[in-house]
């Protein structure tokens, strides 16, 4: 039985803003729901990597669906499940998630 790579693609955060702002990407936080609270990208959706559900993911033929967290580790367990599942569309990760965001001074949504 062989073991099963995961493809990574990294995506920018020129890539994410351009993305969002154009609507060619589906953004999805895999971090926690307190997370989200404390402050999310605009556009994004929450899917959190405690009970992550590939099927729940857009299947838009026209968008690219970037998955992100906090600091990038979770997104890379998230694409690990979303392909296990049968998902070889989902790729991609927001390389510098919200630390990036933050860092970068970009706003932030909070509820």
């Amino acid at each position: 039985m062989s073991e099963q790579h995961t493809i990574v693609e990294e995506v920018s955060l020129e890539e994410v803003k351009k993305g969002l702002a154009n609507g060619s990407i589906a953004l999805i936080d895999v971090r926690e729901p307190n997370e989200w609270a404390e402050g999310h990208i605009a556009g994004a959706t929450l899917n959190p990597l405690s009970s992550f559900d590939p099927a729940a993911l857009p299947r838009d033929k026209g968008k690219r669906v970037v998955l992100q967290c906090r600091s990038g580790g979770r997104t890379l367990k998230a694409l690990a499940l979303a392909q296990a599942a049968g998902r070889d569309d989902v790729r991609a990760h927001f390389r510098g998630s919200m630390n990036g965001w933050l860092a970068a001074g970009e706003p932030v949504v909070r509820d």
